[in-house]
């Protein structure tokens, strides 16, 4: 049990009493907080998008989120020495595929792709935010396009009903087929040589200028071993295929039935692989409070993607702090067994059906340096801490021990954030009944009190 000591509270309904200990025990009472509690939208920045576990890709116009527009670059790794043979060998064409299984937003709408060479190198030993500016290290030279309308199928032959792999196949321009190909021996006897040769490719999500679209979740690495006997590649992920014929064998893009000829370059784990992402949130409903603390919604906005986070001020936590004993009063022990901050999800707002909230939420503290950490209940244990999204559609945190820290002495109230969980790998969004709403943020602590 933690406990503080102060005197004047509140007192709520008892609960618990018969498992608490005898003795100085007085009653255990139940404290619920709505009144000092106050939450405002604030958009993120500067969230890592190198290497996630999924890159995305696309432009999502969202009439409560604005657009979301995400751009993509990735290198392309040799899978060993690259062998046409003698036989006269001579590029056909050069195939970019990406496969996605996953799409927040809407299949109903088409998205626009357009592929670019970078000049300018990625690293994988770097790190890179959102605000990076890809397309001025690429060239200006369209290398291919397409529009499609992406799609989610489901494996029916499977009690889990997971989405089947889809892919996106681009073809592009000859120049750079012939580029690759022609990489003489010294180019192509390692990676670091290859991709100072070709730096990668930067591709660019067209933005929407009307309501629909989608995000996609890209299998970006490659999963499964690229075959090297030249004949056939199985590939589930990001990779360039660069397909070619000799006098004796055609290629597979001249509809033969002879022998199929291919070359691949797969973005693996080891590939530097970066996210941009472009939020507008010029015609979302909550642009005008948006980074301010001067007015109040009944509703905040929280998004993936770099997107939004909350802003939460927790008022008058002073009263829980320590007391000092004055002359002619008594002064009284205060047991806090528990401190659950509630978030509840506006569903009619949000849209829950239709697009999937969050699956965690974090709730940060402010530290002196003005930086945002987990709070001491997630490292105590992060299932006691909480965050997940639960069947009522309510976000639940135990922050009883950093309460505790503050009622303390020990750490300032300087507020908190409520973010997604992840933050650059999912499209998800949600809205969360505010502050200013009746059924909106709830403090609930559960303290016991006794004698000094």
């Amino acid at each position: 049990m933690l406990l503080a000591i102060f005197y004047g509270c509140n007192e709520y309904s008892s609960i618990g009493i018969e498992i608490l200990p005898g003795g100085d025990l007085l009653y255990v009472k139940n404290k619920l907080i709505k009144d000092d509690i106050s939450a405002f939208t604030f958009s993120e920045d500067s969230v890592p998008t190198d290497e996630p576990s999924q890159n995305l890709i696309g432009s999502f116009n969202d009439s409560l989120f604005g657009v979301t527009t995400v751009h993509y670059a990735t290198q392309y790794r040799l899978d060993g020495f690259p062998n046409y043979g003698k036989d006269n060998p001579h590029p056909d064409s050069l195939i970019l595929y990406i496969y996605y299984k996953t799409i927040y937003g809407d299949t109903l709408t088409p998205q626009r792709l357009r592929v670019y060479e970078l000049e300018s190198g990625i690293d994988r030993d770097k790190s890179y935010t959102q605000e990076i500016d890809l397309k001025s290290m690429a060239s200006s030279e369209l290398l291919g396009e397409l529009e499609f309308t992406p799609r989610v199928k489901i494996d029916t032959t499977k009690t889990t009903k997971d989405s089947l792999t889809q892919v996106v196949a681009i073809r592009l321009k000859q120049s750079l087929a012939e580029k690759i190909f022609s990489a003489d021996s010294l180019t192509v006897a390692s990676n670091d040589r290859f991709l100072n040769y070709f730096k990668g490719l930067y591709i660019e999500s067209e933005k929407r200028t009307s309501q629909g679209g989608s995000l996609l979740s890209l299998e970006s690495v490659t999963l499964t071993n690229l075959k090297k006997d030249q004949t056939s590649v199985r590939a589930i992920g990001s990779a360039l295929v660069l397909y070619y014929h000799t006098d004796t064998l055609k290629s597979k893009v001249d509809n033969t039935k002879d022998s199929v000829l291919m070359m691949p370059y797969a973005s693996t784990g080891f590939s530097a692989r970066v996210n941009q992402i472009v939020h507008d949130y010029s015609k979302a409903p909550f642009y005008q409070n948006l980074n301010t603390e001067t007015s109040e919604d009944s509703l905040i906005y929280v998004q993936s993607t770099g997107g939004l986070k909350s802003r939460i001020l927790i008022d008058n936590l002073e009263t829980w702090k320590d007391s000092m004993k004055i002359s002619g009063q008594d002064t009284f022990r205060y047991g806090i067994n528990k401190a659950e901050l509630i978030f509840q999800i506006d569903t009619i707002a949000s849209q829950v059906h239709r697009f999937p909230p969050p699956g965690q939420l974090l709730f940060t503290a402010v530290d002196e340096d003005g930086k945002e950490v987990l709070p001491v209940d997630f490292e105590f244990s992060p299932s006691f801490y909480g965050g997940n999204l639960r069947s009522d559609y309510t976000y639940h945190f135990n922050i009883t021990q950093h309460l505790q820290l503050i009622i303390a002495n020990k750490a300032e109230n300087r507020g908190f954030y409520l973010t997604p969980a992840y933050k650059n790998n999912q499209g998800n969004r949600v809205v969360l009944k505010g502050s200013g709403s009746k059924t909106g943020i709830k403090l609930s602590i559960t303290y016991s009190k006794y004698n000094e």
